[in-house]
């Protein structure tokens, strides 16, 4: 019995220095990780921020939205985040667009702009000066530069040159094919703009009134600028949606992807 206990004892010490072996290396395990995670978000810490990084901008989420970048699967956060603040906003704005600042607007509870710009070109295109916020100019600027000329070119060959537009800010309540909405529309924070036409190089014209229907050129272009304005705005609305919106696009940044 001596010997069985004898046997015991030494097969207890050595679990023990087993499992005192195994937790040790778990340390180590554990350790070596956590300082192999330490090394990536060092080095991805550089890759970004570095002067020579090899990341190009569009690509870098610590870089600026410029409007000119290429598209990328970040551009959208780049975007969002860049709209959401006024001082980024004006700074991207002023690389793709001729917009002046303007004191901040605050009519009634409902109806204000706070970072408000008048707003006279995105890209190549000119506009009837408008009043309108820094957010929307920014997005107008990104479907300008990526949906509304690459469209031109394509279809009609040649690119725009004017957007036309009925107006951004308007301290007014929705409208509704059933009358008027007690919800204050988002043109009363100047969150949406209206794009009636467009005008060509040559000096032509397209209208959503009038060529909207059809199978030419121009309602081929305007049904392509609906469909890439809906990548830029949260809401987009054609004269596909209802007649009261049978002259213009409603397109509009807070929303949650409508498409019509």
């Amino acid at each position: 019995m001596r010997h069985g206990r004898r046997q015991q004892m030494a097969e207890s010490d050595a679990a023990r220095a087993d499992r005192k072996k195994t937790r040790s290396l778990a340390r180590i395990s554990g350790l070596a990780a956590f300082s192999f995670a330490a090394m990536l978000v060092y080095g991805g810490a550089l890759l970004l921020t570095h002067p020579q990084t090899p990341l190009p901008p569009a690509w870098n989420p610590v870089q600026p939205l410029l409007v000119a970048d290429p598209v990328t699967p970040i551009t959208g956060w780049k975007l969002s985040r860049t709209a959401s603040d006024a001082g980024l906003c004006t700074a991207a704005l002023a690389t793709a667009a001729e917009a002046t600042r303007m004191p901040p607007l605050e009519e009634t509870e409902a109806c204000f702009i706070p970072d408000r710009v008048s707003l006279s070109n995105v890209g190549a295109a000119s506009l009837a000066p408008v009043e309108t916020s820094c957010a929307t100019a920014l997005h107008m600027a990104m479907w300008e530069r990526h949906t509304v000329q690459p469209a031109a070119e394509a279809l009609l060959g040649q690119p725009v040159r004017a957007i036309q537009h009925i107006g951004s800010y308007n301290c007014r309540l929705m409208r509704t094919t059933g009358g008027t909405s007690s919800r204050f529309s988002t043109h009363a924070t100047a969150s949406a703009m209206d794009v009636s036409g467009f005008g060509l190089a040559d000096g032509s014209r397209i209208s959503l009134l009038a060529d909207w229907e059809g199978d030419g050129p121009k309602a081929a272009f305007l049904r392509r600028v609906r469909d890439g304005a809906c990548d830029w705005f949260g809401l987009t609305l054609s004269p596909d949606y209802n007649r009261l919106h049978a002259d213009h696009f409603h397109l509009q940044v807070p929303g949650w992807g409508g498409c019509r």
